[in-house]
C-alpha cells in the first residue's frame, strides 16, 4: 500500500486499542510452530512470468536488480510537461509477442496485454501452457486449474478512453469493449478462456495489496482441495494522464523531476514521495503431490501468509503499526515458521514519508533481533508497481532464495533513524542464503498482506 501526505496505508486487523493493551502482544496469533507436512496441502512454485520496465523474462529482470539499475524516466507515452511530477518506471516498447493474438493485442487496455503476457510465461517456465508444452497442458484436469490474478484499479486506459468519448462525441462513440475491458476480473478470465481453465476464478482488487491477497487465497484454494494448480498474482497499467492526475492530487509522488533515477529512496530521509510503477507479476501455484506427480521442477516453496484490515483511515496507517505487526505474526503462524527462522524481508517501503517509518516499526514489533535478516526495497528500482507491486516483489524473493543474492535498496544515502542496525542492502547487492524471505504489500483502505517463501525441502 503506498503511503501519502494525506496519510498512509499500513494496515492489519486488530482488535480494539484497549483490548490489545489488555492481553500479552501475540497470544492470539502465535502458536508452536509446525509446517505443513501433507503433499496435497503443501503449496510450491513451478513457474513465474513478469512484465516490467526490464522487460518480460525474469532472470533478466532480476539481473537488473542486482546491478542496481533504476528502471524510473521521464514519461514518453504522453506529454506529462504541465505535471508537478513528470516521470515513472514506465514499460516501453511492450512486445506481446506471440503471446496475445494481434488484434486482440491491439485493443487490449494494457492491463490485460500484461496479465497475459507475464500469466503465459509464467505457465511455458511451468511446462503447462497450451501449445507450448502439449503434453504439460493436456495432463491437467481443466476444472481443477484456476487463475487469481487481480488488478487494483482494472482497464484505466480503456476506462479514460470511454469517459472522453462519452464527453466529446456522446454515448454512442463508447467502444463496445468499454465494460469488458475496464473491469478488474476481465485478465483472469481471458486467461482461463485461452487455456480452458475451469477452477477457482475471480479478481481481487485490494488497492496495492492485491498480488499477495491473491496468492493467500490461491494457496488456500489448494489447501482446501478446490484446485490442484492455481495461476496466482497482479497486474496494472497506470502511467496515463488520470492515474497520473489522481496521485499528483493524492500529494503522493515525488517532484524530483531533476533526477527521477534517484526519486525512489525508501528510507532515506530525503525522500519526497513515490515513484509510479507498472507491470505484472505471475506464480504457478501448485500442490507438492501434483507437482511431484508430473516431474516439475519446484523453484520454491510457499509456506503461508495473512491477511488483514486496519480499520483505521483511508490512506493512514495505524499510528503503532499494529495491523502490520498483526498481520506478520499471522503469516509465520499460518507458516510454521519461528521469528528467528526469517532472514529476509522484501518491505513494502514505497518511498514515502509516513509509510516507510510505519512500515519499520511494525517489523521492530514483531522481530526482537534483526541482526541476521537483510532487507531490502525493490520499489528503489522499478518505482509501486501498485496491484501488480506484490507479484513483481515475489518474484524478487523467490529469485533472492533460488539465487543466493539479494538485490540493492538504491538511493540510500542519508538513512532514516528507523533502520538504525537493518541491513537494508544499501546500494549494492548482497550475498544471502535465505532460509525463510517474507515479502509485505499494502494498500488503501488499510489492507494488509504477508507472505512466506523458503527453499523447498523435500
Amino acid at each position: 500500500m503506498m503511503t501519502t501526505q494525506l496519510g498512509q496505508p499500513l494496515t492489519g486487523f486488530a482488535p480494539a486499542a484497549a483490548q490489545r493493551a489488555a492481553r500479552p502482544r501475540s497470544v492470539a496469533v502465535r502458536a508452536a510452530a509446525q509446517r505443513e507436512t501433507d503433499p496435497k496441502k503443501r503449496v510450491v512454485i513451478t513457474g513465474m512470468g513478469v512484465a516490467s520496465c526490464f522487460g518480460n523474462e525474469v532472470e533478466p529482470f532480476y539481473n537488473q536488480l542486482l546491478e542496481g539499475v533504476s528502471g524510473v524516466d521521464l514519461i514518453s507515452r504522453f506529454d506529462a510537461s504541465d505535471f508537478p511530477t513528470k516521470f515513472a518506471a514506465q514499460i516501453k516498447d511492450f512486445d506481446v509477442g506471440d503471446l496475445v493474438d494481434k488484434k486482440n493485442a491491439r485493443r487490449y487496455d494494457d492491463c490485460l496485454s500484461y496479465t497475459m503476457v507475464a500469466s503465459k510465461k509464467a505457465l511455458q517456465a511451468a511446462g503447462l501452457e497450451k501449445g507450448a508444452n502439449p503434453d504439460g497442458h493436456g495432463s491437467l484436469d481443466k476444472t481443477r486449474v484456476g487463475v487469481l490474478v487481480g488488478s487494483g484499479m482494472g482497464g484505466l486506459t480503456v476506462f479514460q478512453d470511454g469517459v472522453k468519448a462519452l464527453v466529446e462525441k456522446g454515448y454512442k462513440k463508447i467502444t463496445p469493449f468499454f465494460i469488458p475491458y475496464a473491469i478488474t476480473n476481465m485478465g483472469g478470465a481471458l486467461l482461463a478462456i485461452d487455456q480452458g481453465f475451469m477452477g477457482p476464478n475471480y479478481s481481487i482488487s485490494t488497492a496495492c495489496a492485491t498480488a499477495n491477497y491473491a496468492f493467500v487465497s490461491a494457496a488456500n484454494h489448494i489447501r482446501n482441495g478446490d484446485a490442484d494448480v492455481m495461476v496466482a498474482g497482479g497486474s496494472e497499467a497506470p502511467i496515463i494522464p488520470v492515474g497520473l492526475g489522481g496521485f499528483v492530487a493524492c500529494r503522493a509522488l515525488s517532484q524530483r523531476n531533476d533526477e527521477p533515477r534517484r526519486a525512489s529512496r525508501p528510507w532515506d530521509t530525503d525522500r519526497d514521495g513515490f515513484v509510479m510503477g507498472e507491470g505484472a507479476g505471475v506464480l504457478i501455484m501448485e500442490s507438492l503431490e501434483h507437482a511431484q506427480k508430473r516431474g516439475a521442477t519446484i523453484l520454491a516453496e510457499y509456506l503461508g501468509g495473512a491477511v488483514t484490515c486496519d480499520a483505521h483511515h483511508m490512506t493512514d496507517p495505524h499510528p503503532e503499526g499494529l495491523g502490520v505487526s498483526t498481520c506478520i505474526e499471522l503469516a509465520l503462524k499460518d507458516s510454521g515458521v519461528e521469528r528467528d527462522e526469517v532472514n529476509y524481508i522484501n518491505a513494502h517501503a514505497t518511498s514515502t514519508l509516513v509509510g516507510d517509518k510505519a512500515e519499520v516499526k511494525a517489523i521492530r514489533k514483531v522481530f526482537n533481533d534483526l541482526s541476521h535478516v537483510k532487507m531490502n526495497a525493490t520499489k528503489s528500482m522499478i518505482g509501486h508497481c501498485l496491484g501488480a507491486a506484490g507479484g513483481m516483489e515475489a518474484i524478487a524473493t523467490i529469485q533472492a532464495i533460488r539465487t543466493g543474492w539479494v538485490h540493492p535498496t538504491i538511493n540510500h544515502e542519508n538513512p532514516i533513524e528507523e533502520v538504525a542496525g537493518i541491513n537494508v542492502v544499501p546500494n549494492v547487492k548482497q550475498q544471502h542464503e535465505v532460509t525463510a524471505g517474507i515479502s509485505n504489500s499494502f494498500g488503501f483502505g488499510g489492507h494488509n498482506s504477508v507472505v512466506v517463501f523458503a527453499p523447498f525441502k523435500a
